[in-house]
């Protein structure tokens, strides 16, 4: 049985690789092309660059056309909750990064599940594309979201 303290560095582990996206090939790629990421998009929305990630951890279902065991950090989607000027904001940011910032199930998922708290509290929600479209891996649930 693991301890607390390896639990810990497991989900240090983890959040390290997510903040990765795609890889540092494909970081480098972004930034000769003069493009952000996601996470620096979204560090230009919120004040002072300070927002929480939401459903960091969520990862891709897909295991029919080469998805099993394929990593996707974060599903290819960033999202998130903050202030804007003060104010309550819900986003997501695509990351081109994983997969071509393409939609897949769980990154539908996490968009609406964005959407919906943003809905519930009655505050703005901002969509930042950058995106391939549906994830032609997963067909149903690409086009479902």
């Amino acid at each position: 049985m693991a301890t607390v303290q390896e639990k810990i560095n497991e989900l240090k582990q983890k959040e390290a690789e997510i903040l990765l996206a795609g890889g540092l090939d494909k970081i480098e790629s972004q930034h000769k092309q003069g493009k952000m990421l996601a996470r620096e998009r979204l560090h230009l929305l919120y004040d002072n660059g300070f927002y929480d990630e939401i459903n960091k951890f969520v990862e891709h279902a897909g295991e029919s056309f080469g998805m099993a065991g394929k990593k996707l950090p974060g599903d290819g989607v960033v999202t998130a909750m903050g202030a804007v000027n003060g104010r309550l904001v819900y986003s997501s940011s695509q990351d081109f990064t994983v997969m071509g910032g393409s939609v897949g199930g769980r990154h539908s998922w996490k968009i609406c599940e964005a959407m919906q708290k943003s809905l519930k509290n009655g505050v703005p929600y901002i969509a930042i594309n950058d995106s391939g479209g549906a994830r032609i891996q997963e067909p149903i649930d690409s086009l479902r979201g």
